[in-house]
């Protein structure tokens, strides 16, 4: 089984990375932030104005760290890419499952099941931990109908209907999974995100699709192919597909765990002239520190049977998904919360 290895945040203005040996060296005009063995990382994320060598970026493509640049606000910028691994077969198999409707559709099936179900799972957690609401108990009923309605569906076009179905009906509750009074949400708004939950919600997706997208590369697959979202330029489409099932185990009870624990708090944001809610700099410091701890903690896999770290679920998942279209797998097994 991979290791999981560290991931890097850079999250202070006009910082500036260059190799020292085999170490990555975070400095600030004169000053050393900090030095880390490149060895122990897997992913490193710049946000806002951070600055790296040439030769810098040589040796993360070499050591295989994914190195990827983002806004202050976290919105994807570029990305540092080596040369592709794994099998060129591989590449051309996800090309042409990509371009077969029912082949695409068998496996966006299963993505988007897993995704309901996880959604699903997480309210009815909270009705076994908190007692019975009854807008969440019609909230899960209802999204089981639909569960069903997917297995059933017969095209991309009724299969993302159906997800879209969903999430209204998840989102619609998911007020009532937030246990402060201070969060407040009336519904999942991105483009800007227009409320601290919100914000949360988008900055922990951010960071999920970059690390669906490295697990992706990192067995072989393009992360730019997908089978549920369509090829469109400069958005990772297969990345995104995965995603989908990772979203409530990953990103959303993760958001619901900070916000119950009173870990951030309706001070810790900041409202912009053009309506979008952000994090302040220190409570965007507090969020990595905790995503970090969280990836850390186990769980045993459904497929695999086996305890493995949250972090690792995306390569696990990545794994899982080249081995069926190499035919190793008659089906691909997407994740499910138990």
């Amino acid at each position: 089984m991979k290791k999981l290895l560290n991931t890097l945040y850079l999250t202070r203005p006009d910082c500036y990375l260059r190799k020292e040996r085999e170490t990555v060296v975070v400095m600030q005009g004169d000053d050393k932030l900090g030095q880390f063995p490149m060895l122990a990382l897997q992913n490193i994320l710049c946000f806002g104005q951070v600055g790296v060598s040439p030769a810098f970026m040589s040796a993360c493509v070499e050591v295989g760290i994914a190195l990827s640049f983002h806004t202050e606000f976290g919105k994807f910028q570029a990305q540092v890419v080596g040369m592709p691994k794994g099998n060129v077969l591989l590449r051309r198999t996800q090309y042409r499952w990509a371009d077969d409707e029912e082949k695409a559709l068998s496996i966006s099936r299963l993505m988007i099941a897993a995704k309901v179900a996880n959604c699903r799972a997480v309210l009815m957690r909270e009705q076994r931990n908190h007692g019975a609401q009854v807008a969440l108990a019609d909230a899960a009923k209802s999204m089981a109908i639909v569960l069903e309605d997917i297995r059933r569906a017969r095209s991309t076009e009724q299969l993302m209907g159906l997800e879209g179905e969903a999430a209204s009906l998840y989102f619609g509750v998911f007020s009532s999974l937030l246990r402060i009074p201070d969060f407040e949400f009336s519904g999942r708004f991105r483009r800007p995100p227009t409320d601290p939950v919100n914000a949360l919600l988008s900055f922990a997706y951010v960071l999920l699709a970059s690390e669906c997208s490295s697990a992706l590369a990192g067995v072989g697959l393009d992360p730019y192919v997908g089978f549920l979202h369509r090829d469109r330029p400069g958005r990772k489409s297969l990345a995104l597909d995965l995603m989908e099932e990772l979203r409530a185990a990953l990103a959303d009870r993760f958001v619901l765990t900070l916000v119950n624990r009173g870990q951030v708090k309706a001070n810790d944001f900041h409202q912009e002239a053009t309506g979008a809610v952000r994090l302040k700099d220190d409570a965007r410091k507090l969020f990595l520190t905790a995503y970090q701890e969280r990836k850390r903690e186990s769980l045993k896999h459904p497929f695999l049977d086996e305890s493995i770290e949250l972090g690792l679920l995306p390569h696990v998942q990545a794994l899982l998904l080249a081995r069926h279209l190499r035919g190793d797998m008659e089906y691909y097994p997407p994740f499910a919360i138990r």
